[in-house]
């Protein structure tokens, strides 16, 4: 029986050291299957206090007293410190054990054991000691198996799925590989659970909160990440007891895998976002002429994208800096990749972290309309974005992506160039699940005079009465004046927007007028101040 490397106290019994004092179990026979972590001998009264549970006590009862009270409290002492069992000598101090210390064992659930000849318990120790240092060892060379294994499947070529799958065969039980936020990443099965281990996840695991502990009985390791401080996790590593107990060999092995898994994730991202970043610096360098549109094909190759004579979308996925910390962009790099296969299309993934970019270059197939494409691709990018950490259900898209015109290489490095740009541009815009380069121009050509003092002289002049009056009372006259402009001037779409009546944003609009001095009538007037609000996104 596994003993969590020990012994149990029967075995300790058919030693020939204890055997050789004849024992005799007098309570708790069924609890021979304890087991014992160590073994001490000794007769001071307040022995039980130096004790820390699993230990099998040797005594000749020197020191449980000569009153049944004093020994009843001396066996309660020691079952409340939980030692494996009692075993006395009889001899000199007890011919038989007295009645007291025999119940009271009995009632505190207490192997209690007599000894009927004398032995060596300086011999008993050492015999006993030796027989848990080789379990020790046996589940150390149970556990190395496991490694060695382990590590030859990463060696051949495996990754993640074929280590747990060791260690999931060797434990007998399921093993899911989590985020440290409690999301499943991988899974593997043994035995008749295997055929479905993510239903064992939904079932035991799934409705737990993220942080929340493990099921009863489950052992968790963590997987070290590649951080500096001491508590850098990059995963944990999750064995439930479906088919069977997990014990300490089960523990041990799990560290050992745990060491494996941090190695391969490790060589994972590495990988990804080496190879990422160098699609990135191929469209970067192809949209800023630095590769001629006759050598990019066969370059493009090189790198898997083989798009035929079809005409190739520029896209760009700008982030938001503080939303891609550095260790996210092989993550996202994947997912992404991943999220663009159901499209449908040939495409080339890049990563630019410097400048928070995704750049791409889609096969624009034949019957396949720019919109549509469009349409699918910035739908699979912010689900790779948030299947990486980097956009969550209710929070403001922290992402821009970009569509530029379709071409053909000729045109690709341009489009890839117009389109980055845009999306930097874009920044600060509402909320849309996609841009058009093209419609973009103006907030380009504004966003590239950002640092020209004209610029705020304009948008001051244009627009600061407005400014003025919502820094210093209620803000409503600017999202009034760009909702009526964003309208055409259509004020019953404007109030709907802006859920007001008709009758309160006439006076709005009066106000406005009357501030600013002009005509919201007239065509001039209504071109600055559209400029104007655009504008001041981009000054500083």
């Amino acid at each position: 029986m596994e003993t969590e490397g020990g012994i149990t106290v029967r075995r300790a019994l058919e030693l020939p050291g204890l055997r050789g004092g004849l024992p005799e179990v007098l309570t708790c026979e069924d609890r021979l299957e304890r087991t014992v972590r160590w073994v001490h001998a000794g007769e001071a009264p307040n022995l039980p206090d130096l004790l820390k549970g699993g230990e099998l006590l040797l005594t000749t009862g020197l020191g449980l007293g000569s009153r049944p009270a004093d020994q009843r409290a001396y066996v309660r002492r020691l079952a409340d410190r939980g030692i494996a069992a009692l075993v006395v000598e009889l001899g000199p101090r007890f011919g038989r054990l007295p009645t007291a210390i025999v119940e009271a064992a009995r009632t505190a659930g207490l192997p209690l054991v007599q000894l009927h000849r004398e032995v060596p318990f300086v011999a008993v120790t050492e015999e006993i000691h030796t027989e848990i240092v080789n379990g020790h060892y046996a589940l150390l060379r149970r556990a190395e198996e496991v490694h060695r294994r382990c590590t030859e499947a990463v060696l051949g070529g495996g990754g993640v799925p074929q280590v747990l799958g060791i260690l999931a065969d060797f434990a007998g039980n399921p093993v899911f590989l989590e985020t440290p936020d409690g999301r499943l990443l991988f899974a593997a099965g043994a035995g008749q659970v295997g055929a479905d281990p993510l239903q064992v996840w939904e079932g035991l695991r799934g409705g737990r909160a993220a942080r929340a502990a493990p099921p009863a009985g489950a052992v968790l390791v963590e997987v070290p990440g590649g951080g500096l401080g001491a508590g850098s996790v990059r995963a944990r590593l999750v064995l439930l007891a479906v088919s069977g107990p997990l014990v300490t060999v089960h523990r041990m092995a799990a560290e050992r895998a745990a060491g494996i898994l941090a190695v391969v994730l490790m060589q994972a991202r590495q990988e990804d976002e080496v190879a990422a970043r160098g699609r990135g610096d191929f469209l970067t360098d192809l949209a800023e002429g630095r590769i001629a549109p006759d050598d990019a094909p066969a370059q493009a190759g090189v790198l898997g994208f083989r798009p035929g004579g079809d005409p190739l979308l520029p896209v760009v996925m700008r982030l938001a800096p503080e939303s891609a910390p550095s260790g996210s962009w092989a993550l996202l790099a994947r997912a992404v990749t991943e999220e663009l296969a159901a499209v449908g299309a040939p495409v080339l993934v890049g990563v630019r972290p410097v400048e928070g970019r995704v750049p791409l270059l889609l096969a624009l197939r034949p019957g396949t309309a720019r919109t549509a494409l469009a349409d699918r691709v910035a739908v699979a990018l912010r689900a790779g974005a948030a299947r990486a950490g980097l956009e969550r259900a209710g929070d403001r898209a922290p992402l821009v992506v970009v569509v530029g015109a379709a071409g053909g290489w000729a045109s690709a490095g341009a489009g890839l160039r117009h389109a980055a740009d845009a999306a930097t541009a874009a920044q600060g815009l509402g909320e849309r699940p996609w841009y058009d380069a093209r419609g973009l121009d103006i907030d380009l050509l504004l966003w590239r005079l950002r640092d020209h003092p004209d610029l705020e002289s304009f948008v001051d002049r244009a627009i600061g009465p407005l400014r003025e009056h919502d820094r210093t009372s209620r803000p409503v006259l600017l999202p009034t004046l760009e909702a009526y402009l964003a309208h055409a001037g259509r004020k019953a779409e404007a109030a709907r927007e802006l859920h007001l009546n008709r009758q309160t944003l006439y006076n709005r609009l009066a106000r406005i007028g009357e501030l600013l001095g002009t005509d919201l009538d007239d065509p001039r007037s209504v071109l600055a101040l559209s400029l104007a609000l655009r504008a001041r996104r981009h000054i500083r």
